[in-house]
């Protein structure tokens, strides 16, 4: 019996042999494999729970990690090993930290599956990226500004921009937005990548530049065609006319100018949240209302500004 006791494939074993029949020989990976394990974690529930564009990054990990490491054993894959594959990837780190975050999920299965008895991703740190600090480049004020003088109302690519600054959506929900989700002037979409259902309203400018451009039959923002867009074709479509407004942006960075805005207007976490699509208790919400708040403060402090004069003490020279 050569799988872990109590398991289906053990009791499948189990009564082939009590029937007299001979256990047919595995197709795939062998058992206590890397690439085992890996089989046996895409026929999850947790693995089913992933958004879409999780599981096909990390589908791509994996095997990429079969065809290197899928032989090895279990037992065989340590905090080196781990520490090994993330430094291996280390001249592109945000591929190292893909790498890192798909042993993680991986591993924290295993456990839980009991597997293995130990996690190697435990302490393992993600390494920093460029741009970590920030994310994805926010748009500023004077980029929003040079891509509407290129793009006017009435263009696909105005539109584009409209749809994503004034609805915070990202570009794989943007792209599916459309009359069949709008109704008494709010839009009700469920978010590809966490599942959350945003509601929210449709602002005059976006109704303006919607009322103007042309569209598709079911979405907003459609090819030269009428068609909808997938979200990588968009992505690349986007790229483009940003550089032609010699814009250095983004569809996520629109995103970002979204919801700097929205804070800078006094939106709270809550508020954010709800708005674009983050669970309550987001670190994203939290950051751009923290960083609204210090704005704020800065340019208070500017106008009512701490006294210069000396302090002083009845019985003490001035200090």
């Amino acid at each position: 019996m050569r799988e872990a006791y109590n398991s289906p494939e053990f009791w499948r074993d189990y009564r082939l042999a009590v029937e007299g029949k001979p256990i047919v020989e595995p197709t795939g990976p062998a058992p206590g494999t890397l690439g085992w394990l890996i089989a046996k974690y895409l026929t999850t529930a947790e693995w089913s729970d992933f958004a879409p564009a999780t599981r096909k990054q990390r589908h791509a990990v994996y095997r990429a990690i079969e065809e290197t490491a899928g032989a090895e054993p279990i037992k065989a894959i340590d905090r080196r090993a781990i520490l090994a594959g993330r430094d291996r990837r280390r001249d592109k780190p945000h591929a190292a930290n893909n790498f890192l975050k798909a042993m993680r999920g991986l591993f924290g299965w295993a456990v839980n599956a009991d597997y293995v008895r130990v996690d190697p991703t435990l302490g393992v740190k993600l390494l920093s990226g460029g741009n970590d600090d920030t994310g994805f480049h926010a748009w500023t004020e004077d980029e929003l500004g040079c891509f509407e003088a290129r793009w006017p109302v009435g263009t696909r690519q105005r539109l584009a921009f409209d749809l994503l600054l004034y609805t915070g959506l990202r570009r794989g929900d943007a792209v599916r937005l459309g009359r069949p989700h709008v109704r008494d002037g709010e839009f009700t979409l469920r978010t590809e990548k966490t599942g959350m259902v945003v509601i929210a309203p449709i602002l005059p400018p976006l109704a303006n530049s919607i009322a103007a451009a042309p569209t598709g039959e079911l979405t907003f923002i459609a090819t030269d065609r009428g068609r909808p867009f997938t979200k990588e074709s968009f992505g690349t479509w986007f790229g483009k006319v940003c550089r032609e407004a010699n814009c250095p942006g983004s569809a996520h960075g629109l995103r970002k100018a979204g919801a700097r805005r929205a804070a800078e207007a006094g939106a709270s976490e809550a508020q954010l949240n709800a708005l674009f699509g983050w669970a309550d208790g987001s670190r994203e919400s939290a950051t751009y209302t923290r960083t609204a708040n210090r704005a704020r403060l800065a340019r208070e402090a500017k106008r009512n500004p701490a006294p210069v004069s000396r302090v002083r003490d009845e019985n003490l020279k001035a200090i």
